[in-house]
């Protein structure tokens, strides 16, 4: 696979998985049993595998490793943060109050994460 191809495939793959984290939380919201379901638990971490895959695919193809590329260090460290923010605002939440800062702080960690990666910066501002 080229590099275009790899991008385009990594970039939608972020695409879609915000959009479905969105979904995923607005239904956490609405306190849908929809969010319960299986199929609905699941589906997520084949676009999340597509988007790691991709990203990983892209950075040996081009030298990058976090050793050699602060940026890209603070990407997987954000990442991380994404994942955990995640796991609170979705299942591990307490209260509606903690699920939604929870929620709300994974989409402005995902934003960060957009914006390392297209500034290659880890101070993007």
């Amino acid at each position: 696979m080229d590099q275009a191809t790899l991008k385009l495939v990594h970039q939608a793959s972020a695409l879609l998985s915000i959009s479905g984290f969105l979904l995923r939380g607005g239904l956490m919201l609405n306190g849908s049993a929809l969010l319960r379901q299986r199929w609905m638990r699941s589906w997520p971490h084949a676009i999340d595998t597509a988007l790691l895959v991709s990203g990983i695919w892209m950075a040996l193809n081009l030298g990058f490793n976090p050793g050699n590329s602060p940026w890209l260090t603070a990407k997987l460290a954000a990442l991380l943060l994404y994942i955990m923010l995640g796991f609170i605002a979705l299942r591990l939440g307490r209260t509606r109050r903690i699920r939604i800062i929870a929620l709300v702080s994974a989409i402005a960690c995902f934003a960060y994460i957009v914006k390392v990666a297209v500034t290659r910066s880890a101070l993007p501002f």
